[in-house]
């Protein structure tokens, strides 16, 4: 729906062009001569904008930018002749968005009109809900025996995740990372367990058993985590 302007402006001439270039740009608008005028017309429909000047035959739009923002939040321009630093500053005292001075380019100030309500229309109460975005399904297992996945902190075995504590997962991805080297106790310890620092070495033995009972029951050999007599431990990886 096109958006509605109120325009109070009672140089005829002006009021002309000012319509023309609106109307040209999709914008709907009613145009009023008189303070009075403007306020009847915002009463009978609200618009989405008000393009006010300054000085006319029956008051002035400051009177009437004060009665409206009594009741709602519309977005306001002030139109005049007037150059004045004083009158500037009191439109945006009171609450205007903007302030054009004449002479002005029209093009201009239906450009500062579409910023103005980018940033203050509403979305229309009667148009239908936007559709939910379309659920994004997971990605599939990686392929493989046994594969580490690091992006999601798990390791899957024949597609599906192990079901792992968090040592568990560090030491089994650690070991994976480079299939075949040998690690030691000490290694192990400073990359798996760097922030646990009294843990004994036994725990890593206790681990390795738990992970080696894990791979059995997904019908892996236990034996691909490999036991190098006092050196340490390492993994070979299934084809």
């Amino acid at each position: 729906m096109a958006a509605q302007i109120l325009l109070l402006e009672d140089e005829q001439a002006i009021a002309d062009t000012l319509l023309y270039v609106l109307r040209s740009e999709g914008f709907g608008v009613t145009h009023v001569r008189l303070v009075q005028e403007a306020l009847a017309a915002f009463r009978q429909q609200p618009p989405d904008l008000a393009l006010l000047d300054v000085g006319l035959p029956d008051g002035n739009s400051f009177d009437l930018c004060r009665e409206i923002q009594r009741h709602s939040e519309l977005p306001i321009v002030f139109l005049t002749a007037r150059s004045e630093e004083i009158d500037r500053v009191l439109g945006l005292e009171l609450g205007a968005d903007d302030y054009v001075t004449k002479p002005f380019s029209p093009r201009e100030v239906c450009a500062r009109i579409r910023a103005i309500l980018r940033r203050t229309r509403r979305p229309d109460p009667d148009a239908p809900p936007a559709r939910p975005p379309e659920p994004v399904p997971p990605p599939p297992p990686p392929a493989g025996t046994l594969v580490l996945d690091e992006a999601a902190q798990r390791v899957h075995c024949r597609g599906e995740p192990l079901a792992l504590t968090r040592y568990e997962y560090l030491l089994l991805a650690t070991l994976m990372r480079r299939p075949l080297r040998i690690f030691t106790r000490a290694e192990l310890m400073d990359l798996v367990w760097a922030d646990a620092p009294d843990t004994s070495e036994r725990t890593i033995d206790a681990h390795i058993k738990l992970l080696r009972a894990k791979l059995r029951e997904r019908g892996l050999e236990s034996e691909l985590i490999q036991t190098h007599r006092h050196m340490g431990y390492a993994i070979r990886l299934p084809d």
